[in-house]
Parts: C-alpha cells; structure tokens; sequence
C-alpha cells in the first residue's frame, strides 16, 4: 500500500466510478444502520421495507445488502483496462505488470487476516478467508485474464468457462453422504471443499462465503466488470452509446439470472451462478447510470460526498473494523446531548454522528491528496 500525492490522478480516473465506489461503500460504514435506526424510530411502511434490505438473506435469496460486496468486485474490475490495458498499450513490460497485481494481491490478502484479527487473537484458531482477501485473489485473476487476452471474445469464452465449472460443480458433483445439487451449508460442494482444504476457522461452521469455490466464482464478476471497463474505454463510441450498452448488458444478466433461479438457487454464501449473474447485471445498471449523470450529462454538484469515499475506500473499512468503538464514542461524546432524551431517534443523531467523522476524515486525506490504495 503506499500513498500518493499526485493531484493529477484524480482527473485521470472516471468520476462515476469512484462516485459508485463511495455509494456502495456508504451502506457498510453506516448508511445501512441509519437506515434500520430510522425505521424503528419512525415506524413508516415504506422504510420497514428498506430497512429489511439492509441486511443478509439467511441463506436463498436477495437482499440490497448482499450487493455492496459484488459491487465492489465489479468496480475493481471496471478499473483494470484503465491499470492494464492501458499500460499494455503504451509498453510496460507484463511482467511489471503480474508483479504489480501479485503484490496488490498479497496486501489484500495480509488486509484481510488482519482484519479478522490476526494480531488480536493469533493465528491458532484464525479465520484465513476474508473479504478483502477475496477481493485480491479475484482481482488476480481477473488481471491474468485480461493481460493475456487481447480479444474481448477470448475474455467471454473465459468468463462462461468459469461459470460452467461453478455450475458444474455446484449441480452436478456428488457430494459424499449428500449427492449431488445439494445446496445448504452442511451438504454443499463449496462447503465439502472448504472443509477439506481451507485452513483456519469456517465463518459459517461448515462453509465459509468467502471460501475457495466463493473465491473463483468470485473472480467471473471481477472479469464482468472488466469487460464493462473495456465497453467505457471505447474510444470510438459515442458516450451515451455506451451507457445504452451498458443497460442493454445489465437488464440482459439480470433477465438470465432471474430465470436460472427457478432451478438454480440465487445464494450470496455459495456466490452461485444466478447469484454472479445478478449481481454483475444489477452492477452493470448503477454503473450505466452513474455514468450517464455523471460523465455524459456532467450532473456533478452533489458526487463529493460520495467521491470522498469512494477514493478512500480500503482506508476507511479499515478505520471502521479497527476504531469502529472509538468512532461510536466519539459521536456520543460530541452528540450525546442529543441523543439521550431523544429515544430512538437518539440513534439516528448517533449514527449520523458517526458516519459525519468518519466523512470528514475522508475529506481531510481528500484534501491533502493522499490515497491508499492497494
């Protein structure tokens, strides 16, 4: 990880992306708690049926809140013919490239253990999967594809070569004492796999969603990302042709997840096929409209807010895990008038409180034009 300071690179890189980083990066650092804390204080219909997305399925299904993660992956891979392809095409050598992304790897993965607590509890009974270790891996292997694979065609016959061994493996494989297709936590492909060769401690038990199938499947929304990227970077389309594209492709996933879903379970845990689909194509329509408000229509007064964290986006999960009790006293202790006799509203000032700091935190490192990115 390493900080930089060149102002230069904030107008190289496509404002709608780092808006849609920040947005998505919101609903995990607060946003979503607002949300429910709202809806308890106010009892409104309408916001108890928000509030019930900003939370996980159980395990079948689809809530708003299992997109932010995919979303992420998506993003990351939009990014990569910017970092790539680019820099392919004006001569850097692959191998400085397969060391960059190699090393971009290895520091998500070294995030992401410390993150579940490496230094806080040891590595004895350590959880070695983790969010942003499969950000890493995916975005590896997404990279290798795109760097070795000049054709856009060649990259789709990757991405369904993925999908189909996901598939494959997840309806087709017997798995012992279960058979095969079976789909809970305890019979599953990914769940037999992760028992039998992820090291350290399952988050589910028997499974873990950021296991070692998780992880490949993974890797197919990453190279769909890339692919919207590669549609974004078309210099010879027109703006709002790419945008319209960019629909086209997002409805289209969403359509063909949707009806694999009638036999194919949509299931964030075990990242299954309709799930990438899904997810891919939803990420697909934020991206398209993002991009229209922002980069064709140039509608950019209110991106700020989420710009500042969209370019901050490692630094602040980081903050949140590490300091997540210190920032929550820090609003109490600034608000707490507020709050106390105010009842459940009192947690709505709280969190606002919170996520306000954290936000001008951002936006002091904005100023100062310092990024950590991996």
């Amino acid at each position: 990880m390493n900080a930089e300071h060149n102002p230069n690179r904030i107008n190289e890189r496509l404002v709608s992306l780092d808006t849609l980083r920040g947005f998505d990066m919101l609903w995990i650092t607060g946003g979503g708690t607002l949300v429910v804390f709202l809806a308890k204080a106010t009892d409104w219909g309408w916001l108890n049926v928000v509030a019930e997305q900003m939370e996980h399925v159980p395990w079948s299904g689809f809530h708003f809140y299992d997109l932010i993660f995919p979303l992420f992956m998506f993003i990351s891979g939009v990014a990569i013919p910017y970092a790539i392809t680019g820099k392919l095409e004006k001569g850097t050598p692959k191998r400085e490239l397969v060391n960059k992304v190699t090393k971009r790897m290895l520091t998500l993965v070294i995030l992401g253990l410390l993150y579940n607590g490496a230094f806080e509890n040891g590595f004895s009974d350590l959880r070695y999967a983790s969010v942003l270790g499969q950000i890493g891996l995916a975005y590896f292997f997404a990279a290798l594809i795109v760097m070795n694979t000049p054709r856009v065609r060649t990259r789709l016959f990757w991405l369904g070569g993925i999908l189909l061994v996901i598939a494959l493996l997840q309806l087709v494989v017997p798995v012992p004492g279960f058979g095969a297709g079976e789909m809970t936590k305890v019979g599953s492909i990914n769940s037999w796999i992760d028992q039998h060769f992820l090291p350290g401690k399952l988050y589910g038990g028997t499974f873990d969603p950021e296991g070692l199938l998780c992880i490949v499947s993974a890797s197919a929304v990453t190279l769909m990302g890339s692919l919207a990227g590669t549609i974004l970077r078309d210099g010879k389309a027109a703006n709002s042709r790419k945008a319209g594209l960019l629909v086209i492709t997002g409805a289209a996933l969403v359509i063909v997840a949707l009806l694999l879903s009638t036999f194919y379970p949509i299931i964030k845990a075990m990242w299954t096929v309709p799930f990438d689909l899904l997810t891919a194509g939803v990420s697909f329509l934020l991206l398209s409209l993002f991009y229209y408000i922002i980069d064709v229509k140039k509608w950019r007064g209110w991106v700020l807010f989420f710009q500042v964290i969209g370019l901050n986006s490692i630094t602040i999960y980081m903050v949140v895990r590490i300091f997540g009790m210190s920032l929550a006293n820090i609003s109490k202790f600034f608000l707490g008038w507020l709050a106390n006799p105010a009842g459940d509203f009192g947690m709505v000032i709280l969190t606002i409180g919170g996520i306000a700091f954290e936000w001008l935190l951002l936006y002091y490192l904005y100023k100062k034009k310092i990024f950590l990115r991996v």
